[in-house]
Order: structure tokens, then sequence, then C-alpha cells
């Protein structure tokens, strides 16, 4: 674990000590039983919004978000952060040995204004960042309309230039080929053209 802090700090030992720090203070505050249940995130779940797809080809297990499913709810960013870290928890317990990262995938087809919960997005970045660093391998963002991109302008400076590095906007006309190059047809979802079917992530 020490390592992963290590390289998100490149190799500063004081900056990489006083993330650990904070991560332990975090943890001990926000996950005090040592993981989210789904009973703490029970309207997030209700959404149907994440799955847990398979595995790419070097072994890295496979998040899968529809973002049209997202919706910002009234006094529900609590909830949100706690489901964001179930997510990433339920990640971390599909990888296997040896291997440290994940992929996501974030499906837009369908997002609108609706779907626009910038806080929302800013402080599941900062989980991921913060307390999960080293842990996102690559982040496919497929189906972008034109209004998403008004929100990604403001989400963007909040993205550390490592992270910036993994997303990946993909072309919808390259989209099944793109996806192919690290994913195998046999672990790729249905929906694009592959073989295996979406598993919601309470499920997995």
């Amino acid at each position: 674990m020490i390592r992963r802090f290590l390289r998100a700090r490149d190799l500063d030992v004081e900056k990489a000590s006083a993330m650990f720090l904070k991560y332990l203070k975090w943890r001990h505050s926000f996950v005090p039983n040592g993981s989210i249940s789904t009973s703490q995130v029970p309207n997030e779940i209700a959404d149907d919004k994440a799955f847990c797809q398979g595995h790419d080809k070097i072994g890295r297990p496979i998040l899968l978000v529809l973002g049209r499913k997202h919706f910002q709810k009234k006094d529900g960013l609590d909830e949100f952060k706690r489901f964001a870290v179930y997510c990433l928890e339920k990640m971390c317990a599909s990888m296997p040995p040896g291997e440290e990262k994940f992929v996501g995938i974030a499906e837009l087809k369908g997002w609108g204004y609706a779907n626009s919960d910038v806080r929302g997005y800013i402080n599941a970045l900062s989980i991921l960042q913060d307390y999960y660093p080293e842990r996102l391998g690559k982040l496919f963002i497929l189906h972008a309309p034109y209004i998403f991109m008004k929100v990604w302008k403001i989400i963007y400076p909040f993205i550390d230039n490592k992270t910036k590095k993994k997303i990946i906007f993909v072309e919808n006309n390259k989209l099944k080929s793109t996806l192919l190059e690290d994913i195998d047809e046999s672990q790729l979802p249905e929906i694009y053209g592959g073989k295996l079917q979406l598993v919601p992530i309470q499920n997995s």
C-alpha cells in the first residue's frame, strides 16, 4: 500500500507520508467498520448505474458506470460519497494477486443536464485521487455529448496530472476497436459487441 502513495507523490517520502496519514484519518472516520454495506447506499444502488464487468487483458477489473442514471439527490452527497467508496472497494476486492489497478468505463450516452452533478463528481474524484492513489489504470469515456464537455471544463482543473494521462475520450466510430485493444471480447460488455452480460456491482 505504501508504494502506491509513494508513486502518487513521485517517491517524495515526506509528501507520501503526509498523504498516507491523511488517508488513515479519513478511513477511520468515513469507513469506521472497515467497509461500506449496501444498506448504507440504498438510493445509489437503486439507480442501477454501476456494474462490475470482468477483467481486461492484463487482469485489471472493469467498472462500468452509466452516467445517464446518476442524479443529484437532495441531501444525498454523503451517500454518493459512500457509494464511490463502495465501488472502489469492490474493484479492489476483484483484483487478482499482484494487480493494483482497475479500468473504468464511463458511458455517457443519454447524459444530460439532469445528470450534471458537478459537486458529486468532484467529491468522487477527490476520493479516488486522495485515498485510492494509483488504483485507476485507465478510464474510457464513451459517447460524451457536447453538454458534458461544458461540465468537463469545470471538473478538469481538479484532476491531477497523473490521472489526466489515464483518461481516454473514445471516438464513436472507433469504440469497439479501441476497447478491444485492452479488453478481450469475452470480457467486453454485450452493449459494446462483446459477450459479457452486465453485472450490477452489488451482485459481483
